[in-house]
Order: C-alpha cells, then sequence, then structure tokens
C-alpha cells in the first residue's frame, strides 16, 4: 500500500502529550506538548551491515494499537508502586520489522523491532532532535567514548555545541512550554546512545551517536584500570535477528520539579527476572573518601583489619547495613590474592555477629576475567556485594559486561554496585541486585578538584538522577564556604553547608547510600548521627515539592510511616516555604536539621530544631548559600 503522506496519531491518556508519526520516502515523528510543539518532524531509521535500511521507503502491512492501565510493584524504588498509563502504535512494516511508539503522560518512547531468522550487524542508528529553536541544553559533554561519565552538566544554546563535541545522556531541554530529558532505556546486547549536533546548518538539529564495536583493546587509564579500546569495527552491534532494540525516550515535564519524580526509565524496562527476597538495600560505611582516616583511636589505620573491625562496630552501633572495602584489599589484577593485612573471611565473621554485611571492590577487566572464580570466592567468605569499578565505557561489549555481572551476581545472591559506569538503563528493574550505579560526579572529586559546587549538585537532581539511582556518596562532616574551599586528598572538604550534605540523604536517591566520612567525624555529632542511622536508602512513596532546575530543590520522601524532605539550593542563599498538606491528618514530630545563622560564614554551623507539624503547617526555612535542610517526621 502507499503510504506517501500517510499521517497517524497517538496522544498520552491524560491528553497533554500528542505523537504524530508521519510517513513519506522516510519516518518522521514530532511530538506536541498542550498544543505546542516540542520536537518537530524528526526522522528515524536503522542501517544494517548489508545495506538494508529500515524506515526507508517506508511500507505499512498491519497497525496496531493498546492502552495500557497497570500498576508495577517494585522490588526497591523512590515508591513501592508505580503507575503505567500509556498508549501504544504499533506499525508492522514490509521487510521484517516494526516501529513502536508509545506515549505516556509523562513523556514519549518509540524502539525497532526486528524479526529476521539470523543475526545481523547493525553499522548504523539514525537517532534525531530536530527543534525550532535555538534551545538551552544542561548538557553533560565528553570528548571520547573511553570516559569516566564524571563531567559537569554545562549550560549550553544549541548553536553552541561545537562539531567535535559530543553529549553523553541524559540531555536536558529547557524549552518555554517544557523541560525535556533526552535519554535510553531497556539497552540490551547493543551501544549506549550520545548526541552531537549536526553540522552548521540554519536548524536547531542534533543526532544519535555510536560507540563502534570494539575489536582491540589495551589495559591503560589510571593505575592500567581501564581497558582502553584501540581499534573498532565498521558496525556498531552484531547481535540476534528477532529482538528488541532500546527505546529512545523524552521526559516530558511542564513543571521542573516534575522530573526530580520521573520514573519512565524504569517503567521502560524489562521486568524483574530474578528472585528478589535475599536483595537488602542499606546504607554503607565508605573508607576509600576519608582515606582511612580514623582519629583517637590505639592502632595504626588503613587497608588493615584493625581498621575494618572499626567501621563495622561502628555499623553496627548506628544501623548501618555494610562495610565496603575498597581498594587495596587484594591484588588489584587477581581477586584470588588477599593483602596480607587484610583477612576477609575473618570481617565477613566479625561483621556477621553485629549484623553487618561486607562489600568487596573490584577493576571491571580483573573480574571480566576471573569472574566465576572470584564470585564463587566471595561467596565462600560470605561476602555479600561488590562495587565493579572503572568500565568507564558502553560500547556492546561493556553493556553486555553489565548484563554479565548483574546476571553471575543474581546467580550467587550477591549485590552489585556498578561504578565507572554509563548512565542507568533500566537493567535495576530486570535485576534488582545492581543495588546502584555512579555515573555521576560525585563527593570523591572534593578530594581533588574545586567543581563539585552546590550549583552541580542541584543540577544533577534535574539531570543524571532522571534515569535511575545516583551513588554521590554524600556525607562529608568538613564543609566550607564559596570563597574558602581548599582540597586536601587525605582529609577531603565539601562545598557547601553541612546540611547541605544532610540533605542529600532525602534528595538523591541511592539504594545502597554510602556515608563517605570517617565514622570518627560522625561520632562527634550525635544528632547527625541519629539522623544518618534513621534515614532510609528506599522508599515507598516520594513527592517533589518545589524546585527550579539550577536554583533548588524540596523532596518529600515516605517510608513507612514515616516522612522525610530534603531540600538544596546552589550559592545563592534562600527563603522557601515547605507546605506540608501532602501529608494526613496525623501530627508528626520533627527533628529539623538547618543551616545555622553564621552558615555563610562558617558553613559547618547547624541547628536543630524540635517542633509538631500536621498538614496545616507551612514552614519557613533559609538555606544558606550552598545551604540545605533535612527533616524526619515521626507520627506522635
Amino acid at each position: 500500500m502507499s503510504n506517501q503522506s500517510k499521517t497517524l496519531e497517538i496522544v498520552a491518556p491524560d491528553k497533554a502529550i500528542t505523537l504524530t508519526v508521519k510517513l513519506t520516502d522516510k519516518v518522521y515523528y514530532s511530538v506536541d506538548f498542550k498544543g505546542k510543539n516540542v520536537l518537530w518532524y524528526t526522522p528515524l531509521s536503522m542501517t544494517l551491515a548489508n545495506g538494508k535500511v529500515l524506515g526507508s521507503h517506508p511500507v505499512i502491512k498491519k497497525t496496531h494499537r493498546k492502552n495500557i492501565d497497570n500498576k508495577i510493584k517494585t522490588v526497591w524504588g523512590i515508591r513501592n508502586e508505580v503507575i503505567e498509563k500509556y498508549q501504544e502504535l504499533t506499525l508492522e512494516m514490509e521487510g521484517n520489522y516494526s516501529l513502536v511508539f508509545r506515549v505516556y503522560n509523562d513523556g514519549v518512547a518509540y524502539r525497532f523491532r526486528t524479526n529476521f531468522s539470523k543475526r545481523i550487524k547493525v553499522k548504523a542508528e539514525e537517532v534525531a532532535y530536530r527543534f525550532l529553536k535555538n534551545e538551552e541544553l544542561l548538557a553533560h559533554v565528553v570528548g571520547d567514548f573511553q570516559t569516566s561519565y564524571e563531567k559537569l552538566y554545562t549550560s549550553y544554546k544549541i548553536a553552541d555545541i561545537v562539531e567535535a563535541e559530543f553529549i553523553s545522556l541524559p540531555l536536558l531541554v529547557k524549552q518555554a512550554q517544557a523541560k525535556i530529558v533526552i535519554a535510553e532505556a531497556d539497552v540490551y546486547d547493543y551501544p549506549g546512545m550520545y548526541i552531537k549536533r549536526i553540522g552548521n546548518n540554519n536548524r536547531f538539529d542534533m543526532q544519535g551517536l555510536f560507540p563502534a564495536y570494539p575489536t582491540k583493546t589495551e589495559l591503560g587509564g589510571i593505575c592500567q584500570f581501564n581497558n582502553k579500546v584501540t581499534e573498532r569495527a565498521d558496525y556498531i552491534a552484531e547481535t540476534v535477528g528477532k529482538r528488541d532494540f532500546p527505546w529512545r525516550l523524552m521526559v516530558i515535564a511542564e513543571e521542573d520539579k516534575e522530573l526530580a519524580d520521573s520514573d519512565l526509565v524504569y517503567k521502560l524496562s524489562r521486568p524483574c527476572a530474578i528472585e528478589t527476597d535475599w536483595i537488602k538495600p542499606g546504607k554503607v560505611a565508605w573508607d576509600w573518601f576519608n582515606d582511612w582516616n580514623l582519629t583517637g583511636v590505639d592502632f595504626e589505620t588503613g587497608v588493615n583489619n584493625r581498621t575494618y573491625e572499626y567501621y563495622i562496630d561502628f555499623a553496627a552501633a548506628n544501623n548501618l547495613e555494610y562495610v565496603v572495602l575498597d581498594e587495596g584489599w587484594s591484588d588489584v589484577f587477581d581477586l584470588l590474592l588477599q593483602k596480607p593485612t587484610i583477612d576477609v573471611p575473618h570481617l565477613v565473621a566479625y561483621g556477621k555477629k553485629r549484623g553487618v554485611d561486607i562489600v568487596l571492590w573490584a577493576v571491571w577487566h580483573t573480574i571480566d576475567r576471573q569472574m566465576e572464580a572470584a564470585l564463587d570466592q566471595f561467596v565462600d567468605w560470605g561476602v555479600k556485594g561488590v562495587k565493579v569499578d572503572f568500565i568507564d565505557r558502553d560500547d556492546q561489549y561493556a553493556i553486555n559486561f553489565y548484563e554479565r555481572i548483574a546476571r553471575e551476581t543474581a546467580k550467587r545472591k550477591l549485590l552489585i554496585n556498578i561504578h565507572g559506569c554509563s548512565k542507568p538503563t533500566g537493567l535495576h528493574r530486570m535485576y534488582p541486585n545492581v543495588i546502584n550505579y555512579e555515573g555521576v560526579r560525585g563527593n570523591e572529586y572534593n578530594k581533588f578538584d574545586k567543581d563539585e559546587t552546590p550549583d552541580h549538585n542541584v543540577n544533577l537532581v534535574y539531570t543524571r538522577m532522571v534515569v535511575g539511582p545516583m551513588d554521590y556518596t554524600p556525607g562529608s562532616m568538613r564543609n566550607s564556604t564559596k570563597d574558602k574551599f581548599f582540597t586536601d586528598y587525605s582529609n577531603p572538604i565539601s562545598h557547601g553547608t553541612r546540611c547541605h550534605q544532610l540533605g542529600m540523604y532525602v534528595v538523591y536517591y541511592s539504594p545502597m547510600q554510602m556515608l563517605c566520612d570517617a565514622p570518627t567525624a560522625y561520632e562527634k555529632y550525635p544528632d547527625i548521627l541519629a539522623f544518618l542511622g534513621d534515614v532510609p536508602a528506599v522508599w515507598d512513596e516520594t513527592i517533589a515539592l518545589d524546585g527550579i532546575i539550577g536554583e533548588y530543590v524540596i523532596i518529600a520522601r515516605r517510608k513507612g510511616q514515616d516522612w522525610y524532605i530534603g531540600a538544596l539550593t546552589n550559592w545563592t542563599e534562600r527563603e522557601v516555604n515547605i507546605d506540608f498538606s501532602f501529608l494526613k491528618t496525623k501530627i508528626y514530630k520533627a527533628t529539623i536539621f538547618l543551616d545555622g545563622v553564621n552558615a555563610n560564614r562558617h558553613a559547618e554551623d547547624y541547628q536543630v530544631k524540635k517542633q509538631e507539624i500536621s498538614n496545616a503547617t507551612l514552614l519557613n526555612i533559609v538555606l544558606k548559600s550552598g545551604g540545605g535542610a533535612a527533616i524526619q517526621l515521626k507520627e506522635t
């Protein structure tokens, strides 16, 4: 049948978003939000190595529509139940492929689906974003496919991006009528996507960019922790011919705060594939940020049993589920060789008596090479989790490693915290033992850089955190005002106030949440330690209360009957009002951590207030420069 200028349309359940598919000699789609265009007609196609182009001169064989209204029970998350409502349009095309489009109340997505009997090589995928104006971006710009994914988010106009630069997802597009986060979901056996500007033209167009399949690698980078690609193939993926390809998605929000409460990536990901009753999110006493610097103890601290016994005792006394043994417990290139100062089985047994479990750190190419032997050894020792680091790639091989380590650890009932990695794309829904991801410029940069500012910390909520959990590692107890910051690798200090760090424990979603500072640093502050012992790592309900991109954010989260509210601001001091009308009619006892009156002069100044709060309360608080707040509500 002829498809000349054929047009099809699907509309979100709440009618706010309309996606229009137009077929000429190519396939295009456009997106309108509340009657205004937010994405102009944008082409899509996939080129196979045999020269076949899926999407070229398209001919529809059949169309299928469905309306979904569902609830997803989460294993863990920012809520215990995710509402899933969408309209779906599937175009079954001549040439053994289909295009699937979905429209949710909070965004849109599409994907290719192929039905070939033999394996295929994908040479290229055309993904484009065409805008009618020179929109403002908040972009994570990288210069190489081998990257730490730990860059700052920077403000650009589309026209300002030079052709040599490309952007790691997620990408925030700030329009007058809507805020859009470009991302992807359900990425399996396929490379991750980047964005670049298309040439020097008179339009404001960007396109997807994919790392080609790696054919040669060599060890390199910091301490040779990276497996660096030195040669690539002329295709991006070789894969099975009958499959679903990754979702290309856009989160669409009218108000900035809605981005802080998104679960679109989760909704577009594969359902849970494993038993989950053994999976235990929690908080972690971490060693590396504070350089094992305990004070006032009667032994020499460092990577040794006595130091980790102290960390375990601290965790047990303060309701922390885990202690991580970071770099140094083993030969980094042979995980079967413990250092002579460390006895992992002893520390596991020591922790077990106190209700604290052990997580071990590993370089990715070491565990990739030794996976079965190393993981079996960890199980024999009684270890409960692995922190794998320095992948720093998301080509097809690296993406397959993410899934492989998730699958193999799940078989052995081990948690996996993926560091040195690209952004989440939903692997943690299929394998909830993937308990956290890095893919963020986190607190550790305060050890050696001056760019880890409160502005950056606020921006993360509207960018990186939109796509999934984020291991930022908060909790620094040495804090600095804007004009007095300095770096100290062994005794790091953080930009912003003490309460800015405390607010992160509510604002930042992190199912394996770190306490980055030394146990003896927290022990000086019993009130803070009591809060950190109580604050959950996962949640039953989340409400984004207020916020403006780049300026501030306020989020409320509930676990059981208790509510927690976190607030962060950039370097601008501001007054904010917290409206508690979301509460039920019960009276709550509130413990409120606020920036101290003198926090603009001394960032460690904080105050703790106690008061009763109900759903009629409107609480006015001052967030000092680089400040924050943390509130704990318990039923009376």
